[in-house]
């Protein structure tokens, strides 16, 4: 079974999970758009639902695939937000944001009253930083500041570039920059996620401590679900 099966199959088992009325959280990424596509078959067969996307990539989708959206003044709460992850620990801490789209993503996800994460097993790691930078994004006059700071929090940054998309640094659908800090492993992602955020200029950042209680993980046995008490 491919990895894009297994994104398929888990992002199929965890739209069981939505039931009529509901206000849904729509996550950005290759797993959370198969979410929103069988989300969308649902619809056509008559499941009322409202979906808030967490970026200009989901609401697109969202759209195409038939999701009825609505922006968050338009919702008292959400009832669920199926979101995926760059990477996920053994305690469910979440790393997110290579998608540049971490910053909508963190309100949508804390404001659900039940996020579940779907991811395929290959981001499955034991602690956070191990494949990937933590993605923090800033305002475009700070980054350099930032960055300073980043280093003294033992990173090494780096100012995330559009490359063949465009010229310069990638923006933000909120219209800022990000940088990729590297990081040893992390031992303590909720520290870590609060003295990054604490950093004046950090707009947000792409550790979710603590958000998720459960995960879906899909692999080649199937879909195996990861649960927090």
């Amino acid at each position: 079974m491919s990895v894009e099966e297994t994104k398929r199959r888990v992002a199929e088992e965890a739209v069981k999970l939505v039931v009529d009325g509901m206000v849904v959280g729509l996550g950005t990424g290759s797993t959370a758009a198969y979410f929103i596509e069988a989300l969308g078959r649902r619809v056509k067969e008559g499941l009322r639902v409202r979906g808030v996307p967490t970026s200009y990539q989901a609401y697109l989708k969202a759209l195409d695939s038939g999701v009825p959206v609505a922006n968050l003044e338009e919702v008292e709460a959400i009832d669920l937000a199926v979101d995926g992850a760059d990477e996920v620990d053994l305690a469910l801490n979440l790393l997110k944001g290579m998608g540049a789209a971490l910053a909508r993503e963190k309100v949508v996800d804390s404001m659900a009253r039940q996020l579940v994460v779907v991811v395929d097993e290959s981001k499955v790691v034991r602690r956070l930083g191990e494949t990937k930078p933590v993605p923090v994004e800033v305002l475009p006059f700070a980054h350099s500041y930032v960055a300073r700071r980043l280093k003294e929090l033992g990173a090494e940054p780096r100012l995330r570039m559009a490359g063949d998309v465009k010229d310069g640094p990638v923006v933000t659908d909120n219209g800022n920059f990000i940088i990729d800090a590297r990081f040893p492993p992390i031992d303590r992602p909720a520290e870590l996620e609060e003295r990054i955020r604490n950093i004046p200029g950090v707009v947000e950042v792409g550790i979710f401590a603590g958000l998720a209680k459960k995960v879906m993980v899909g692999g080649r046995a199937g879909v195996e679900v990861l649960e927090r008490p």
